[in-house]
């Protein structure tokens, strides 16, 4: 109810403060990048050069400041920006000086394998203007490629969005060049036919990893900036394209061959060769439509496998699946309420986005098959029942008024066969109060008549209606940061496009932290308090607490790590049952060891830890370790290790692991070959209470990927799978997928003599 009142509240002196829904209204301090255009009938050669006239002509911004590790410090390394444009696109050139070219990090890496592990430039790019989101485009020294969206609201950068963009890079003897087509077509930007125009805003930053990980930005990041877009620069001398429109048609095919066998049942065979369309249309440069039909949503690479053997809440996995890509920030809301994988298998959607200066929003519909799991979320875990084929809607709007930016969700699901439904509507708020303080706020009201008939499926039956109320307030200074959130959802809210996994809970969270820069070894060392009380939201009952200092560093060779101790932590795993008390570490690394291994990740604690099964705490571990390695410029393996134990008097009464190697050999920046292996196995000794268990499986994938570009893939694959102790379960799959963009090959036909 606080939380309401709360928002109420807020919307009110949203009114009084935000009628200006058009132009940003902050005064423009920092220097702009200026656009030329192309001559009539000047064409450009994408291979990373700057060697054509129109390059020479071209306005030269050499203004670029040090972000890390020293912001505001002049650069070490001289880097050069330049802009220009025609009808069909913006092209960006950079040259990027390096007093050692033999120092260069330039990997060939899959596409969004990009990181700051790398020699690497990327372009930011508003055409909204508006510096609440940016799609940026990122392109290494080897001219291996990644992009995406970065939000402001949460500062997050999200890699699943793929666009319709070119780019190549050139290495020489002063260090390399870069040069990026990004067609507006894949931009989205408003015409002014329907409201004041924000000027475009851009920003560019080059990532040097040497001893010390620099990072170069073309205008000053202050450390107390809002977020990282906030300071993007005006782009100026921009003329937008007569032409606006677009219609984008990919059609492909998939032939699948399969085998499966279930314990001493017969083997089961099968082959299939389906055909799926999607259809992307841009009426006008704000409204985006998209369409699908039997859309492959099969998973191309495998997820990485996680350990839930100790814990009864359902865990969450990253979208891949293009058709909810587009505009996939505005799906973001302070509670991340969508979850697209909730959609399993749809036999066909469309979606329809608008994003103009003062109002952005996305909807869609699905027609789906189901198959995968609904989560029924109570105080102690999250309950599964068998999803049923459906019809859903969902839509999400935002009002962005400078400072204020209102939002709203829906989501409507019908069940088939009468089984019932789930509904979901609410508002969000978003106000960034002043330059330091930032608070997020939204409220959802749900109503389920689909409930669980107790033989692991659903019915319809009497509607229970529930609440989730979440308010989040960020302080953030140079040196000095603040975080107080408090989350309440009610016992019977639910929500089957999202991810709720806990519900009958009310939680209140808080981190203070404190930082220095250059104290001894490290760049930064920060001191951090975080705190956490859980309780029922029905009788006020404790669930669970913590309180845990802790020290965060950062210094040379990528290093960032921390060490916090859980001292005063307290557990409940079930009704009734007393509150255990787990005393551990936890301690996270990531570190750059040697230039053929760029990435070591490890996080663990240790001590006595929760074993909820059992009820009781016990000595213990859980962690994983991730490295990235390059024994070879062709070669790409990254092994994955993640692993968690209890022991009682020595034995081990609980073991789980997951081990997945991922190996991809580089055939040219077009091609590779992947292999994936994971391994999982778990362990439960049989104690009083507690009946033992074992279980173990494999899966394997081999996959010869083309990528000619986003919209042409072709994909050749082989995957195995064997599950249980021992093995009940086997499978084998053949496949071969095939997608065009139609557009595409008639003008690579076109070219043909």
């Amino acid at each position: 109810m606080a939380v309401g009142l709360a928002l109420c509240g807020l919307s009110a002196l949203a009114q009084q403060g935000g009628a200006n829904s058009g132009v940003d209204a902050r005064p423009e301090t920092d220097p702009a990048i200026t656009a030329s255009r192309l001559a009539p009938g000047e064409r450009l050669t994408l291979d990373g050069r700057l060697d054509h006239p129109a390059w020479q002509r071209a306005t030269v911004h050499r203004h670029f400041v040090e972000k890390a590790p020293n912001t505001g410090a002049r650069p070490g390394h001289q880097t050069e920006l330049r802009v220009l444009f025609d009808e069909q696109a913006l092209y960006v050139g950079i040259r990027a000086h390096d007093p050692e070219p033999a120092l260069i990090r330039a990997p060939l890496v899959r596409h969004d394998g990009v990181n700051r592990t790398q020699d690497f430039v990327v372009v930011y790019l508003d055409a909204i203007g508006k510096r609440q989101s940016a799609q940026f485009f990122r392109i290494n020294a080897a001219g291996s490629m990644a992009d995406g969206m970065h939000t402001a609201a949460d500062d997050s950068e999200d890699f699943a969005p793929d666009f319709d963009w070119d780019g190549a890079a050139h290495r020489d003897a002063q260090g390399y060049t870069a040069v990026m087509r990004i067609p507006f077509a894949s931009l989205r930007y408003s015409s002014g036919s329907s409201g004041p125009v924000a000027p475009w805003r851009i920003m560019v930053a080059r990532r040097v990893p040497r001893d010390q990980f620099y990072l170069h930005s073309s205008v000053l990041i202050p450390r107390d900036a809002p977020s990282f877009i906030d300071r993007l620069q005006l782009l100026q001398g921009l003329a937008l394209p007569s032409e606006h429109s677009f219609l984008t048609l990919r059609p492909s095919l998939t032939w699948r061959s399969r085998r499966q066998q279930s314990g001493t049942q017969p083997e089961q065979q099968d082959r299939s060769l389906e055909a799926s369309l999607d259809i992307k249309w841009r009426p006008r440069p704000e409204l985006v439509l998209d369409a699908t039909l039997n859309p492959d949503f099969s998973q191309v690479a495998l997820d990485v496998p996680q350990l839930a053997g100790n814990t009864r809440f359902a865990l969450s996995l990253a979208e891949k699946r293009p058709f909810f890509f587009e505009a996939s920030d505005l799906l973001r809301s302070p509670t991340e309420a969508m979850y697209t994988r909730a959609f399993t298998e749809p036999r066909w959607g469309l979606r329809g986005t608008w994003r103009g200066v003062g109002l952005a929003g996305t909807a869609f519909v699905l027609d789906d098959r189901g198959g995968g799991q609904v989560l029924l979320p109570g105080p102690f875990g999250t309950a599964v029942a068998a999803q049923p084929a459906s019809t859903a809607l969902a839509a999400r709007g935002r009002l962005d008024a400078d400072a204020l930016q209102w939002g709203g969700l829906l989501s409507a699901r019908h069940y088939a066969q009468g089984r019932g439904d789930n509904q979901v509507l609410g508002p969000d708020l978003g106000w960034q109060i002043d330059p330091h303080w930032r608070l997020r706020a939204q409220w959802l009201q749900s109503a389920t008549s689909a409930q669980p008939d107790g033989q692991g499926g659903l019915r319809s039956s009497t509607s229970l209606s529930g609440h989730r109320g979440f308010l989040k307030l960020n302080y953030q200074a140079s040196l000095r940061e603040a975080e107080l959130s408090v989350d309440e959802v009610s016992r019977h809210f639910r929500h089957d496009a999202g991810f709720v996994n806990q519900a009958g809970v009310r939680q209140a969270s808080g981190r203070l932290a404190q930082g220095w820069q250059g104290l001894g070894p490290f760049n930064e060392l920060w001191f951090n308090l975080e705190g956490q009380a859980v309780q029922s939201s029905e009788d006020g009952a404790q669930l669970s607490r913590s309180l845990s200092p802790g020290l965060w560093v950062a210094g040379a060779h990528n290093l960032e790590a921390s060490l916090f101790w859980h001292g005063g932590d307290a557990q409940r795993v079930a009704l009734g049952q007393r509150l255990l008390r787990p005393r551990f570490w936890k301690f996270n690394l990531v570190v750059t060891p040697a230039p053929w291994v760029p990435f070591l990740s490890t996080d663990w604690a240790v001590g006595q830890l929760a074993d909820v099964s059992a009820n009781r705490v016990r000595p213990g571990a859980n962690g994983n370790l991730s490295l990235s390695m390059r024994p070879w410029p062709m070669l790409e393996l990254e092994p994955r290790v993640s692993a968690a134990w209890l022991l009682q008097d020595g034995q081990r009464m609980y073991r789980e692991t997951a081990v997945q190697l991922l190996a991809v050999w580089h055939l040219g920046p077009q091609q590779s070959l992947r292999a994936i292996g994971q391994r999982s196995s778990y362990f439960r000794r049989s104690e009083p209470g507690i009946v033992g268990a074992q279980d173990q499986g494999s899966t394997g994938s081999l996959t010869y990927a083309w990528r000619a570009s986003t919209g042409t893939v072709l994909y050749l694959g082989a995957s195995r799978e064997r599950h249980g102790q021992p093995a009940t379960q086997r499978g084998n799959e053949l496949f071969i997928k095939l997608q065009l963009d139609v557009d595409e090959a008639r003008r690579r036909l076109a070219r043909q003599p």
